[in-house]
């Protein structure tokens, strides 16, 4: 498998840095983590047998690196919950995260963009039919469809930091807290 570190880098980077974060206290020990990590995916990116996987290899070898973390330091106690070896790891699901913000920002829009885009974006239904339904013209239906995505959009960017690797698939969600509109979320 050919696959630049420096991808990997800017693709997870982040991600797995919050990851490791999430259950190391010391900053300085997280950042060790990540960088042997990276260490770890350059060193046997070649056993890499189904790039469908990769997502999950990487995080595989995060959670490893974090039990070899706890077992250097010697604790007396258990390993935390959420590191307790498994055979598999399970990615959080952005995309549910980012469809809860998706469905909370469309309310925010005006009601007939907002029955325009939700009959045409999340119930599936053609412009032509919904011309029909709303009682418009087909170039009226387009056009409050396009006004509504670029409304939705407009709001999306401002409440939400929504980043997907080159696979399109989501790495990294936030809501943007300070943003007004973004407070219905809370």
């Amino acid at each position: 498998m050919t696959v630049e570190i420096s991808l990997l880098w800017s693709d997870y980077y982040l991600q797995l840095k919050r990851f490791v974060a999430n259950r190391i206290l010391n900053q300085a020990d997280v950042e060790d983590i990540v960088q042997d990590v990276f260490i770890k995916i350059n060193d046997h990116i070649d056993d890499l047998k189904d790039e469908k996987k990769l997502s999950s290899w990487i995080y595989q070898i995060a959670r490893n690196s974090m039990v070899d973390y706890y077992r250097k330091k010697k604790w007396d106690d258990e390993l935390p919950a959420q590191l307790q070896i498994t055979d598999e790891y399970e990615e959080p699901d952005l995309a549910q995260e980012v469809i809860a913000c998706f469905e909370s920002v469309i309310q925010q829009l005006p009601e007939k963009y907002k029955e325009a885009v939700e009959l045409s974006m999340l119930k599936g239904m053609s412009q032509k039919e919904l011309s029909e339904r709303l009682g418009i013209s087909y170039s009226g239906a387009k056009s409050r469809v396009q006004r509504g995505r670029e409304m939705l959009k407009e709001l999306l960017t401002g409440c939400c930091h929504i980043e997907s690797d080159r696979y399109g698939n989501i790495i990294d969600f936030q809501i943007k807290w300070r943003y007004p509109s973004c407070s219905s979320n809370e």
